[in-house]
């Protein structure tokens, strides 16, 4: 990873932030630093270099290769051998990335936005970043750049110009999210739901929660934290505001949504006060408290009803998440980042609601939802029964863990299933082709690591 500078920074500032000694070679330490990369195989001209140590690699050892690609300094944890230059030793090179880089974000002071959640976090984010833009000079975190190295360099890619930051932060064990927030130390938080995800290393949703709540542990002292008012494993925390369709008592209720082939709309009563028919780009029922959510933070950060409204018209989605689009007769539905019981479900109702208005049949790939523990079968066996529930006429399943969705739906008096093993993406990409037909809806929803993209890719 390399981020780029663009704020004034020198290497004698870079070394008070890491709280390391300084070893100067023969290096005047008043250099300015153009960009900080823990790559040494990215040519980075006037770069600092941070040595970061993982499970298979040790950046130690490619300290001489980041030398020769333009680092004029390397951050290291002791000073490797036959690899002359200049250095700033620290006890760990992750917590100095992570030390630099809440400095740096301290020295421009954007306002801050960190967003969490089992489910829908991403689509939030960029809701809110859709907000904010409207306003702000927003910068935002792309990919999964969610997690210990990816959110520092993400804060390190701020500019003078960037007066907001909208961070997302996930997380599989506890002290994760703390670790994070304290770094980005968030004017504003925001907690989606609270889902299954992790549930493996987490133990419970009670678990779960306790993790996400860690985001208030860098919550600045006037910080305002944002929070699902549906979800009772949130009930009750002091000082917070709630968004919620069911919960009446909340500080932003949402009602009368309406769904439609290219979106929805929706009404939000707040202070007092009734917005109606707020529209979003963006199909499926769920989509709608993502919406209200950064409604919620536009009226936090100051802003009026219009430029909100213009922002969430302005949202588009990211990467592998629900693109729905037309390929070769059919319409595709795909959503492959990532899946947990609770997606899964929200991405089927989405199938059916876009094949009733188009008045097709509906075709279900399903693939394994990883990291769910002692609760995998349950959850998948649920997904079944949803599928069956839902009148899928076609599914197709994808993995070890996903038969147990097929068998559920078997169970349940679904006839059309086809089942597949992990990596038989040409097997399932054939019988795909097969037994589909022009104007079906086809749905693509499984966790990460099954890479269920590549079906699509065999399909075009």
């Amino acid at each position: 990873m390399v981020a780029d500078v663009k704020g004034i920074l020198y290497l004698s500032e870079i070394a008070e932030m890491a709280q390391g000694s300084f070893h100067a070679g023969s290096l005047d330490n008043d250099v300015e630093i153009k960009a900080i990369t823990t790559d040494s195989r990215v040519k980075a001209d006037s770069s600092v270099f941070i040595a970061l140590v993982g499970e298979k690699f040790d950046g130690h050892d490619y300290v001489g290769k980041a030398f020769e690609n333009g680092a004029v300094c390397a951050v290291v944890d002791h000073i490797p051998q036959n690899a002359d230059g200049t250095y700033i030793v620290v006890e760990d090179t992750k917590k100095a990335l992570g030390i630099i880089a809440k400095a740096y974000k301290n020295k421009l002071s954007p306002l801050t936005v960190a967003v969490t959640g089992s489910v829908g976090k991403t689509t939030t984010k960029e809701f809110i970043y859709a907000v904010l833009s409207e306003k702000y000079s927003v910068l935002k975190t792309e990919g999964n750049f969610n997690n210990d190295i990816g959110l520092p360099m993400t804060l390190l890619g701020l500019s003078p110009e960037n007066d907001a930051a909208v961070l997302e932060m996930g997380m599989s064990h506890f002290g994760e999210i703390e670790y994070l927030s304290k770094i980005a130390a968030p004017n504003i938080a925001v907690i989606t739901m609270i889902g299954r995800s992790h549930i493996e290393n987490l133990g419970s949703r009670e678990g779960i929660r306790d993790a996400k709540l860690e985001i208030r542990k860098g919550l600045q002292h006037d910080g305002v934290l944002i929070l699902n008012g549906d979800e009772p494993l949130l009930e009750d925390i002091n000082g917070a505001i709630y968004v919620a369709e069911n919960n009446k008592f909340a500080d932003y209720v949402i009602d009368n949504v309406i769904e439609g082939e290219n979106g929805c709309a929706f009404d939000l009563s707040y202070n007092g006060e009734r917005v109606e028919s707020l529209t979003i780009p963006a199909v499926g029922r769920h989509n709608v408290m993502n919406a209200a959510f950064a409604f919620a933070v536009g009226v936090t950060a100051g802003m009026g009803e219009f430029e909100i409204r213009r922002g969430l018209m302005n949202f588009r989605n990211t990467g592998l998440r629900q693109n729905i689009y037309d390929l070769n007769g059919k319409t595709i539905i795909a959503d492959c980042y990532n899946a947990s019981p609770e997606s899964m479900k929200a991405s089927v109702k989405v199938l059916t609601d876009v094949a009733r208005r188009k008045n097709a049949r509906t075709v279900a790939v399903l693939g394994d939802m990883k990291e769910l523990g002692n609760y995998s079968a349950e959850a998948h066996i649920e997904v079944g029964r949803v599928v069956a529930d839902s009148k899928v006429d076609m599914l197709f399943t994808f993995g070890m863990l996903a038969s147990d969705i097929a068998g559920a739906a078997s169970e349940c008096g679904v006839k059309n299933i086809f089942i597949f093993e992990e990596n038989e993406y040409k097997e399932i990409a054939a019988a795909i082709k097969e037994n589909t037909l022009d104007g079906d809806v086809i749905l693509f929803k499984a966790s990460r690591a099954m890479a269920l993209e590549k079906v699509i890719e065999l399909l075009k």
